[in-house]
């Protein structure tokens, strides 16, 4: 149920951008800031106590930048799709491979930590859908043939749930899980506090995205 859960919440997603075709966004930018925080409390309430209980916290902390700095390396790749910006030309017919590699990478590392706690599973779902949504305009509206987006975005679904059956099968990350689940929190807080900094263009108040944080954060405590 979980691998069948992760891959849906891609492919429903995809679906939906090829059948409707979104042009407004400012409903997706409410759904990134609730989907930021509600990612970031998960791993705060849930991911960083456990971590810290199961080895030196020296290391944990060691890893965790490793983590960061991992997914800062992704995005010289992704060009930010892991936190809802695709910056590469529309125009372009050629297959993105970068993009395509460094997304199945960060979505492989998505999945270790849900073998050992499935609440996380709730943030890594509700961060999916507006990535995917987000991929899904963006291929659809360059000139990336339809069957090659549509088959990125169907390896793209595959790699979480391979991810935590490659950690629920091989011994190396079971014998290595605080830190390897350090590292996956490091590449967490960067995309959460990225998608939480960048939810309000401008820097400006709004409400509407305040409340989204808010209570994203409240539903990942009563978790």
């Amino acid at each position: 149920m979980t691998y069948i859960l992760l891959i849906i919440a891609v492919l429903l997603s995809f679906g939906f951008v090829v059948l409707t075709k979104p042009k407004k966004k400012e409903g997706l930018r409410l759904l990134l800031a609730f989907s930021g925080s509600f990612l970031l409390a998960l791993t705060l309430f849930e991911l960083l106590p456990e971590v810290y209980k199961q080895a030196d916290p020296k290391i944990i902390g060691i890893f965790i930048m490793l983590g960061i700095l991992l997914q800062i390396f992704l995005e010289f790749f992704s060009k930010g799709a892991e936190h809802g910006h695709v910056h590469l030309n529309s125009q372009a017919s050629n297959f993105p491979w970068l993009l395509f590699i460094s997304l199945c990478v960060h979505a492989f590392l998505e999945g270790i930590p849900i073998n050992q706690n499935n609440d996380i599973i709730y943030g890594i779902l509700v961060h999916k859908i507006p990535i995917a949504v987000i991929l899904g305009i963006f291929l659809v509206g360059s000139k990336i043939n339809i069957l090659y987006g549509t088959m990125f975005m169907v390896f793209f679904s595959l790699m979480t749930p391979l991810g935590t059956y490659a950690a629920s099968k091989f011994d190396f990350i079971s014998d290595y899980s605080a830190p390897i689940t350090a590292l996956v929190i490091g590449v967490f807080l960067h995309i959460s506090t990225v998608i939480l900094f960048e939810s309000t263009e401008g820097h400006t108040f709004n409400i509407r995205k305040l409340s989204a944080i808010v209570l994203g954060t409240a539903i990942a405590y009563l978790l």
